[in-house]
């Protein structure tokens, strides 16, 4: 290892015990609410999720067809459709349409889906397993890459480094289908260790856990790639650090050192880089629900655009983009206590 350190003891290496002097979490925490960061960045990530709902109103609206005519049966006649427009609010202008839907976002009505149906009903029951898969493909990333680039950093430049490095370059440029297929293939249909599809239970969710596997697997390992390279690169900048020879010189041990210093410093990359998979694995779940035959929200989001149903797309978008932003914000505190409270 070329040399750990410590964020939090940037302006002092080293406490009185040999040990890293830490800035507490509460007064970092507190000097970013009282100067108003923490609520100007969520301000900011609202109005970003706005602007998106408001894009994708527009883009449905750009497609060709509408709602009526999608979903409308055979035979029905030009005065059939002019009365189902109606009842959707087709014949209104599509602002007068988003400001209206904007309008019971916060209350937690997501509207009503050209179907008849509420939107926020028709989540209920997909949203949350979407979420279980999406959740433990993002703690399978964290662990894996936290551990590959740990490995790394500990060896750098030697076999191991190089061998990891590239081989964390090589699947971050894999599509998730492309995973999900070549997982298909080897351990269902090759080895038949695992199921290629998943079978739901009466409650909706998946019904036994190894169905859970190659979903999770297919997610995952595109943004383990992505992470590990991440972890490695804050690992190695944070050992660069003039302090980190103080720690050294002092006699730590070097897990100590890895722990009190170098992990906490570069802690702040590393939790930015796991936000942005976030989205990503969100992203890339419609695409592996499809090919697993997962029952999730991927299912509801492609049904939803070939009706040109702009009420349920956007309430998909609302839904995930919540999660997204709850997890954006999350690293966002990491970096202010890592720096003193700074937003």
């Amino acid at each position: 290892m070329a040399g750990p350190l410590s964020g939090t003891a940037r302006e002092s290496a080293t406490g009185p015990d040999g040990g890293p002097t830490v800035r507490p979490v509460g007064p970092a925490l507190s000097a970013a609410l009282r100067t108003g960061g923490l609520f100007a960045l969520l301000a900011r990530r609202m109005l970003l999720l706005a602007a998106l709902l408001a894009a994708v109103f527009a883009a449905i609206e750009l497609l060709p067809g509408d709602a009526a005519t999608a979903t409308a049966e055979r035979g029905e006649s030009p005065a059939d459709l002019g009365h189902r427009r109606h009842l959707l609010g087709l014949d209104r202008p599509v602002m007068t349409r988003f400001t209206d839907w904007m309008t019971g976002l916060p209350t937690g009505d997501l509207g009503t889906s050209a179907h008849g149906e509420a939107v926020a009903g028709l989540l209920s029951r997909p949203f949350p397993n979407t979420l279980l898969l999406g959740g433990l493909a993002l703690l399978v990333t964290l662990v894996v890459s936290l551990g590959l680039g740990c490995l790394a950093a500990f060896k750098p430049g030697r076999l191991t480094d190089r061998a990891v490095s590239a081989t964390a370059t090589g699947i971050l440029a894999l599509p998730e289908f492309v995973v999900a297929v070549a997982l298909v293939l080897v351990f269902a249909l090759w080895a038949d260790w695992l199921p290629a599809v998943t079978l739901t239970g009466a409650d909706g969710a998946p019904a036994s856990w190894p169905m859970l596997v190659l979903p999770v697997m297919a997610l995952s390992i595109p943004q383990i790639g992505w992470n590990t390279r991440i972890v490695r690169a804050a690992l190695a900048d944070e050992a660069k650090a003039p302090h980190m020879e103080t720690a050294l010189i002092d006699g730590l041990p070097r897990h100590r050192i890895f722990t009190h210093h170098l992990l906490p410093g570069a802690l702040p990359t590393i939790a930015a880089g796991i936000a942005t998979s976030t989205g990503m694995l969100l992203g890339g779940a419609v695409v592996v629900e499809t090919i697993f035959n997962y029952p999730g929200i991927g299912g509801v989001l492609a049904g939803a655009v070939a009706d040109r149903d702009s009420p349920v797309v956007a309430g998909v978008v609302a839904v995930t983009g919540a999660v997204i932003t709850g997890v954006l914000l999350l690293a966002d505190l990491i970096r202010a206590w890592a720096s003193g409270g700074r937003i």
